[in-house]
């Protein structure tokens, strides 16, 4: 655990030599990961599963849990940038979850390290370490270079045996938590479980919150096969009916009749909960008019993302938002994977529509042509920040302007005139609308768009310069920088007006 950009990933890196940091948005853990590694240690192999938590303040709710599901925190404080917010929160939360916390003390390597002042400025918050007469162990890295790995994860076994009495019955049927989940387009749902007691096997029936199935096959951190995974261990599982939610307890049960009816009990204790919550809805467009008149507004949104961590972090970050006391805010729904018509029905299912927010997820063309008819607005966001930004943003009225693009009108080629001073001129008949000068254009050949982001550059009226030209009228027309133009050729021109906002 740790602020943003302190180095939690690198040096989870460093300790399994792979790179998870590449394929993360923005540069920064938007999901939970859990890997296990073997260490060596007074001459027996010891095992560490990590639970990488996410560093930026949205990911209160997942690091939250992260520390409820570990046995120790490993908190990362940068040497050269000190004690950060983020810093104490993670502290708070590992505290809160009254387990051991070793420090490390990352980028020691660069110039203007200082890992002595991180010691201080800990010891304000309870954390003394060892050599200033504490008993917390602090230890200084680098994960670039790879320094002080090893004696990191020592300090980590050290503390476990000191403070801990690791011990779970690994006989009987599995229990454990869910720490990540997404929809899989091959495979279905997959949910990363970490085994807290018992045996998990390949082929058991798992009920996860409120998804159930039969285990198909699970899978270790690099992608391998496995047949069973005993306590502290994670794994993928495939064969679940749904996505379950992170931080779900999970079971393994007798048969498949057994986790079906503890999953449908689940299902209708959380619908009645959400059925509780949907009551009145307003969009983000005409939120603010509402506002004006006076009234006390509630704002709906359907939260879909890639992952549930990502969704719950996103419902997290939205509830804290400073936002008027005129407005309320709902989570209707929540769920993994693409946007569905029955997400759009749901947000249409009463006279004002609510938003749906689409994290790392987007609506097929059916789906975004019945949410067009119903007039429910989708948004789209690959990075938490915007999501939390731009609805903060509406929600106190301060949107930038939209632009819409609004057609002016067409004019066909009925002949190429070819002239040496001012390139190819052409010979239009106007169809529909009006030719402006200066106007946006685009060239349509057989229905297809041969060039887009032309510029009208003169407009003539036999040997006239035109403003404008209106249909059925013919006009000489040239494009600015543009000569291959051929007759039959369609010349659509059009503006970007700004979109009015209720």
């Amino acid at each position: 655990m740790g602020h943003v950009d302190h180095g939690k990933t690198k040096l989870l890196d460093a300790i399994r030599k792979t790179n998870v940091i590449e394929g993360e948005a923005g540069g920064i853990t938007q999901h939970i990961g859990a890997y296990q590694v073997e260490v060596e240690h007074d001459g027996n192999e010891r095992a560490i599963t990590f639970i990488d938590t996410p560093g930026h303040e949205a990911f209160t709710a997942m690091r939250a849990r992260g520390a409820q599901v570990t046995d120790i925190v490993i908190l990362v404080v940068a040497a050269d940038d000190g004690v950060m917010p983020q810093t104490i929160e993670a502290l708070n939360h590992a505290k809160a979850a009254e387990v051991p916390i070793v420090v490390a003390v990352n980028k020691v390597d660069k110039p203007e390290a200082n890992p002595d002042k991180v010691r201080q400025q800990l010891t304000e918050y309870g954390l003394v370490a060892e050599e200033y007469g504490g008993d917390t162990m602090f230890v200084n890295v680098a994960a670039k270079p790879g320094i002080g790995i090893e004696e990191l994860l020592e300090a980590v076994l050290l503390t476990a045996d000191a403070s801990l009495e690791l011990t779970a019955p690994v006989d009987g049927p599995a229990q454990g938590v869910a720490i990540e989940a997404h929809l899989d387009k091959g495979r279905g749902a997959v949910a990363t479980v970490l085994v807290q007691k018992g045996t998990l096997r390949a082929g058991d029936s798992i009920v996860a919150g409120g998804a159930h199935g039969r285990v198909r096959a699970m899978l270790d951190e690099n992608g391998k096969p496995v047949t069973e995974a005993g306590p502290a261990r994670p794994v993928l599982v495939l064969g679940l009916t749904a996505v379950p939610g992170a931080g779900d307890t999970f079971l393994a049960a007798a048969d498949d009749r057994t986790v079906r009816q503890i999953a449908e009990q689940r299902q209708a204790r959380r619908r009645a909960a959400s059925f509780a919550n949907s009551r009145g809805r307003v969009t983000l467009e005409n939120l603010m008019e509402q506002i004006k008149e006076g009234e006390k507004t509630t704002l709906n949104l359907i939260l879909k993302g890639d992952v549930s961590g990502s969704v719950e972090a996103l419902e997290d970050a939205l509830f804290k938002l400073d936002i008027p006391e005129e407005v309320q805010l709902k989570i209707l729904d929540r769920g993994v994977g693409a946007i569905t018509e029955s997400n759009v029905m749901l947000a249409s299912a009463s006279s004002e529509a609510a938003t749906i927010i689409g994290f790392n997820v987007r609506a097929s063309n059916k789906v975004r042509e019945i949410a067009d008819r119903e007039g429910v607005e989708i948004r789209y966001y690959t990075v938490i920040y915007q999501a939390i930004e731009e609805i903060e943003a509406a929600l106190k009225g301060l949107l930038k302007p939209e632009f819409e693009e609004v057609e002016l009108g067409t004019a066909e080629v009925r002949e190429v005139f070819r002239s040496s001073k001012i390139g190819n001129i052409a010979g239009c008949l106007v169809r529909t609308g009006l030719i402006r000068r200066n106007a946006k254009a685009r060239l349509l050949r057989d229905g297809a768009v041969v060039a887009d982001n032309l510029t009208i550059s003169s407009l003539k009226r036999f040997k006239d310069d035109a403003t404008e030209v209106r249909d059925g009228f013919e006009c000489g027309i040239t494009l600015q920088g543009y000569n291959n133009i051929q007759v039959d050729d369609v010349i659509e021109t059009f503006e970007m007006r700004e979109k009015k906002r209720a």
